[in-house]
């Protein structure tokens, strides 16, 4: 761990590889506790298998900030801290096509229609309220699913931008 610290944490981690080279495919479903302290250690593992893959060389470090925001605001804002609920990943990479991710939580949703413009001038000094923008900002398409308690997200191989 970083910091030398040991986080006690743990992830249950299930990634599957189909095919090698340019056809290889990674499939990783991930559960975490809805605890802040789980979600470094689960996006560093899955960042090592997604830098492994090699579908997205050069995003890596959009994809982990959009996943970073996408798992705190399900902990945070989705399941708020109840470590007795559960948030979910699913990530799918494959080389020449991009990496799509969904992070899931237990919450009851919300509206992302309602969410402020983090760029108002009213919203500036505000402490919460960038997390969806920034993921918008790092990823090439962002969606909401399941009343919004669930955020679908893909990133296109490097030079390969979809239009949102």
């Amino acid at each position: 761990m970083k910091n030398g610290r040991s986080v006690n944490v743990r992830a249950n981690l299930r990634p599957a590889f189909v095919g090698r080279g340019a056809g290889s495919l990674l499939e990783i479903d991930a559960w975490i506790q809805s605890e802040i302290k789980a979600i470094s250690p689960l996006v560093e593992r899955l960042m090592r298998l997604i830098e492994g893959s090699h579908c997205i060389t050069g995003e890596e470090s959009a994809v982990e900030l959009a996943l970073r925001e996408a798992l705190n605001n399900a902990v945070v804002h989705g399941n708020r801290p109840d470590a007795r609920k559960l948030v979910h990943v699913r990530c799918r990479c494959k080389v020449g096509e991009g990496i799509s991710l969904v992070v899931s939580d237990q919450g009851q949703g919300f509206d992302p229609s309602a969410v402020p413009d983090p760029l108002s001038v009213d919203n500036l000094e505000a402490e919460h309220g960038r997390g969806i923008h920034l993921m918008r900002l790092a990823m090439d398409e962002v969606s909401f699913g399941q009343r919004g308690a669930e955020v679908h997200m893909f990133k296109g191989p490097a030079n390969d931008v979809r239009a949102s």
